[in-house]
C-alpha cells in the first residue's frame, strides 16, 4: 500500500492511501488552492461529577457543512473550478483532519475523516473486497499512529450512514476519533471483563462469542476467522456484533488472513442490512478497540453494527426511558432479528 502525506491550505493533514503505488504517482501532487484561514476551534471537556463522565462542548461545530447538494460535496475529488477537501482529481482512500473537530487542542485529541471512495453515490457495501481492504489498512494505520500521540487514551473508528442517524454529508465516509479519555462504554466494559476475569480466570468477550455460536439461534454468519451474531441483550432492533475468533486488541493486530475474511464478511453484513427493508437501512458501524494503555490483554476488538430502523416505515427513537434513564427497550427479539438477517 502507498501512503502519501500532504497538507491542506489551512495546515490540516491529508493522507492518501493507494493499494498500488504506481497508480498514486500522477495524482498526489495537487495542492489545495482554496487559501483557507486556520479553523477557529473552541472544544473543551467538562466533567459530569454525578455520572463520572466527560462531556465535550464544541460550539464551533454548530456551523459545519450540512447536507450540501452533490455538486458541492466537500468529500468528492476536486474538479476545475470546484476545489474540495481532496485536492486530487481522483483517489482511492483519503484521510484528513476534520475541519470542524469535536476534539482539538493540546492533549485534547484529534478527529479525522476517512473518505472510502471518490464515488459520491456509492455506499460502503458497494466498494468491493479490494477497496474495503484498503479502507481497513487505512483504519489500522490511523489507529497505530494516533495511539502514539501524547494524551490519547483510545482510538475509535466508526461510520454513520443515513440522515436518520444524523449524517451531515452523504458521501461515503467514516471518522476516526483519538480520544483523550476512555469513553463511558469502553470503561464500563473493561471494568466488567476485569471483574469477571478476577472471579473466574476466563475472558468474558470470549464467553459471549462462544455462547452465541454454541446456541446458534443468534448467529448471522460465521467464517474461519470471524463470527457475526446478534447479542443476547440487543438494544437496537437489528444489531450485529462481529468478533474475530482469535481475540486481539485492535485493528493493527489482525493478520493478513483475518483482514481478508473481514473485508468480505463486513460487506456481507452491510448487504443484509440493506435488504431488510425496501430502502437502504440507516446504520452505525462502530469499531470497539482496546484502550491505548490499559486492559489490552483482556479487551477484545469487535465491530458493533446496528440500525435505528425497526420496520420499513418506523424508526427506533431514544425516547423517555432510553434518553432519560439509559434503560433500553427493544421491540424485536434478538432471535427473530438474527433469523431475519440470515434469511435476507
Amino acid at each position: 500500500m502507498r501512503k502519501t502525506r500532504t497538507t491542506l491550505s489551512d495546515g490540516r493533514a491529508l493522507i492518501y492511501y493507494d493499494a498500488e503505488a504506481a497508480a498514486a504517482e500522477p495524482l498526489r501532487d495537487h495542492a489545495d488552492s482554496r487559501g483557507l484561514p486556520p479553523t477557529a476551534m473552541s472544544a473543551e471537556r467538562r466533567h459530569d461529577r454525578l455520572l463520572d463522565e466527560w462531556v465535550v462542548i464544541a460550539s464551533h461545530r454548530q456551523g459545519r457543512t450540512h447536507l450540501p447538494p452533490a455538486d458541492q460535496c466537500p468529500l468528492c475529488p476536486s474538479a476545475p473550478g470546484r476545489p474540495t477537501e481532496i485536492p486530487a482529481p481522483d483517489y482511492q482512500v483519503a484521510v484528513f483532519e476534520n475541519r470542524f473537530p469535536a476534539l482539538s487542542g493540546p492533549g485534547g485529541g484529534r478527529c479525522e475523516v476517512v473518505c472510502f471512495s471518490p464515488d459520491h453515490e456509492a455506499s460502503y457495501a458497494d466498494l468491493g473486497p479490494a477497496q474495503v481492504r484498503t479502507v481497513l489498512a487505512a483504519l489500522a494505520d490511523r489507529t497505530a499512529e494516533l495511539a502514539g500521540l501524547p494524551g490519547v487514551e483510545q482510538v475509535y473508528c466508526f461510520e454513520n450512514r443515513g440522515p436518520e442517524i444524523g449524517v451531515t454529508l452523504a458521501h461515503p465516509h467514516g471518522q476516526v476519533y483519538a480520544l483523550p479519555v476512555l469513553t463511558p462504554r469502553t470503561r464500563r466494559m473493561l471494568d466488567t471483563v476485569s471483574r469477571h476475569h478476577e472471579a473466574t480466570g476466563r475472558n468474558l468477550f470470549d464467553e459471549v462469542r462462544d455462547e452465541a455460536l454454541a446456541d446458534g439461534r443468534r448467529v448471522v454468519a460465521a467464517g474461519e476467522h470471524w463470527s457475526a451474531f446478534v447479542p443476547e441483550a440487543a438494544r437496537w432492533p437489528y444489531e450485529v456484533h462481529l468478533y474475530p475468533n482469535r481475540r486481539v486488541p485492535d485493528l493493527p493486530a489482525l493478520t493478513e488472513a483475518e483482514q481478508a475474511e473481514l473485508a468480505g464478511l463486513h460487506l456481507d453484513l452491510l448487504g443484509r442490512f440493506d435488504r431488510l427493508f425496501p430502502t437502504p437501512a440507516p446504520y452505525i458501524s462502530a469499531w470497539h478497540q482496546a484502550p491505548v494503555r490499559t486492559g489490552r490483554d483482556l479487551y477484545a476488538l469487535h465491530l458493533e453494527l446496528f440500525t435505528t430502523r425497526r420496520a420499513a416505515d418506523k424508526l427506533k427513537y431514544l425516547a423517555g426511558t432510553e434518553s432519560g434513564m439509559g434503560q433500553f427497550i427493544n421491540d424485536i427479539t434478538p432471535e427473530r432479528a438474527a433469523a431475519a438477517l440470515r434469511e435476507v
